[in-house]
């Protein structure tokens, strides 16, 4: 697992939780900082859109359509959540560069 590797990861919330795509950011000893990956933009409040970073080379990062990461909550998961499990894909450098840019924006 490398930074900027996108998996897919089971997020609970309070009455369920679902698969869904992550970004592993910071990776710890025994914990992994991920992003939250949405398809979900155009019913969100501006609030919530200025957020969320638009992944431009989306199919190239192994996702089935276009796709935002939620900045808004930096998650923090145990490193074996992922184990056993591989990335679906990878940011291209140039979405790289243009997430640390929206993150600097800050």
């Amino acid at each position: 697992m490398k930074p900027f590797d996108v998996f897919i990861a089971f997020l609970s919330w309070d009455g369920g939780g679902k698969n869904r795509p992550v970004l592993a950011f910071i990776l710890g000893e025994s914990t992994v900082d991920i992003y939250k990956i949405t398809s979900k933009y155009d019913n969100k409040s501006e609030a919530v859109q200025s957020q969320y970073f638009k992944i431009n080379d989306w199919e190239q990062s192994g996702l089935d359509k276009q796709s935002y990461i939620d900045t808004g909550t930096l998650i923090t998961l145990p490193a074996e959540a992922f184990k056993n499990r591989g990335a679906v894909g990878r940011l291209t450098e140039n979405d790289k560069h243009r997430l640390y840019e929206f993150l600097a924006m800050d």
